[in-house]
């Protein structure tokens, strides 16, 4: 087949503009807020119950994800596709780790920077090495009562909620088990692992605790159907966990069943 060079441009073109324009949007609306100086580095790693780096893996893993899928429909080599597109994560947020190293109320995180290498790693490594992704970074939210309490801070309206209050945000990982061999499965049947936290009103709030979850998925991907519009909407929204019965371990040792959880 001709290599689609036109849609190769349209796509180099359309993904540097999204790029460059979040980014200018990025500076001007939240990082211009703030006093600027000279690149510092700043340790993080005891904030937010590591749930901000979790976040990071998950969202360079996604990127990652969709990257790739634009290089092979522009038909590129397949190990360029990976390579290049698995790393347009990594390559974003780290240009946001150098606007937070210019701002005096941050600074460049070397723990955010590991988590984007290890999404990105997640992703890359699979597909090198079992040309699929066995192990998917899914994440799921609900509201809590504790933005009403710190709005500034963790969001007021639904999608400020949605993406700030790390009290209502957990990141799994979804494990499809017909790809390791075990029989008896539907293909698109996963099991997950979760990981959340609550009780957050600050970053570093003394009367936070960790929660760990472990529920069934569906790798939406593996759903069998003839229509593309169908493969392409599941395709994109299988970052997001099905909501589905899960069981919630609390650090305390506390265990609690949940008929529906998001």
């Amino acid at each position: 087949r001709p290599v689609p060079v036109a849609r190769r441009w349209a796509v180099a073109a359309g993904s540097g503009a999204v790029i460059a324009g979040t980014l200018i949007q990025l500076d001007r609306a939240w990082y211009s807020q703030y006093d600027r100086g000279g690149f510092r580095f700043f340790d993080d790693g005891a904030e937010w119950q590591e749930m901000d780096k979790v976040g990071h893996g998950f969202s360079t893993y996604t990127v990652g994800v969709w990257g790739t899928a634009l290089m092979r429909w522009c038909r590129f080599p397949e190990k360029t596709s990976v390579w290049v597109g698995g790393s347009v994560g990594l390559a974003y947020l780290t240009a946001v780790e150098v606007l937070d190293g210019t701002s005096k109320a941050w600074g460049f995180s070397g723990w955010d920077m590991a988590a984007n290498v290890a999404g990105t790693g997640l992703f890359i490594g699979q597909e090198l090495g079992w040309k699929e992704q066995r192990i998917r970074v899914k994440y799921s939210a609900h509201l809590t009562a504790y933005a009403p309490q710190r709005p500034d801070l963790l969001g007021e309206g639904l999608a400020e909620r949605i993406l700030k209050d790390y009290n209502g945000c957990t990141y799994w990982l979804s494990v499809n088990q017909s790809s390791f061999g075990w029989k008896g499965f539907p293909r698109w049947l996963n099991v997950a692992t979760g990981y959340g936290a609550e009780g957050m009103l600050g970053a570093r709030d003394p009367g936070a605790w960790r929660q760990f979850y472990f529920a069934p998925d569906i790798d939406l991907t593996r759903i069998r159907t003839r229509s593309r519009f169908l493969r392409t909407v599941f395709f994109v929204i299988d970052c997001v966990k099905v909501p589905l019965p899960a069981l919630e371990f609390n650090v305390g040792g506390k265990v609690r069943a949940h008929a529906l959880y998001f």
